[in-house]
């Protein structure tokens, strides 16, 4: 399996990209839940296994002493660099599945709604635990494959359900694409693929107090919505449409 070809052609997609305000709500849920299970980030190394235009990363940029941020997007790396101008920040075209740097190269890794998009999941995830220093972490933000609105390529209901033979005449019947190559995961899956780390699970914290970890705009506290996400958390966590988790690898273990 390859990467998906002309990925930027998606509308969606490239709504997102240059989305600064979204971009940004974003690296403030990320920092906020980093700095509340590591306290102070100033002297770390982080790096975005997917930073595409660039704009999660220079938001990341205060919080640390380094950011680096890579893409197999060319033309998206292309973009950050020519708008970036802050010293501590870097970028570079290079595959997730094989970055070439070097073992326990940094102290936080973040993969955020991006393991659906590799051709091969399981290996994203071993080489983060590679790059990660003993005890470093990595911020792992995933979309569950039973969440019942798939948004890649507009709101469309149950699309990640179907074997993927359906799921490619549903996009193509609805005139959103020739072929549906996402490929998200349950959460018992997404655990098996987690199983070298220590998981620290953000989920409900994120959604019990979302103006503390910067989720507002996304849930609003006292709501309804807020209410039944935390119904839904409690009776059926296996449903939750992602998950929030922090993958912490063991201070002994090395690959």
């Amino acid at each position: 399996m390859e990467y998906q070809e002309h990925y930027t052609e998606n509308p969606v997609a490239r709504k997102n990209m240059y989305d600064e305000e979204g971009r940004a709500a974003k690296a403030t849920k990320i920092v906020a839940v980093l700095e509340d299970h590591l306290g102070d980030l100033s002297g770390l190394s982080i790096l975005d296994v997917s930073c595409s235009t660039g704009l999660m990363p220079r938001c990341f940029a205060p919080h640390f002493a380094k950011v680096t941020g890579i893409d197999i997007d060319e033309g998206a790396v292309a973009f950050a660099k020519e708008n970036n101008d802050l010293d501590n920040v870097e970028f570079h075209v290079m595959d997730a599945l094989h970055t070439g740097f070097e073992e326990n190269a940094f102290d936080i890794v973040v993969c955020n709604q991006m393991y659906e998009h590799v051709p091969d999941a399981a290996q994203l995830l071993q080489e983060i635990h590679r790059i990660l220093v003993p005890g470093g972490t990595c911020y792992f933000g995933a979309t569950n494959r039973l969440k019942v609105i798939e948004t890649h390529y507009g709101r469309l209901p149950f699309l990640a359900w179907l074997p993927k033979p359906l799921a490619h005449l549903y996009l193509k019947i609805l005139g959103r694409g020739d072929r549906y190559y996402e490929t998200l995961y349950t959460y018992w899956t997404l655990k098996r693929m987690c199983a070298d780390f220590e998981v620290t699970d953000y989920t409900v914290e994120v959604v019990q107090q979302p103006e503390r970890f910067g989720a507002e705009d996304t849930l609003r506290p006292g709501s309804m919505q807020q209410k039944l996400a935390l119904l839904l958390l409690k009776v059926a966590y296996w449903f939750s449409p992602g998950y929030i988790w922090l993958l912490t690898k063991p201070p002994t273990q090395t690959r």
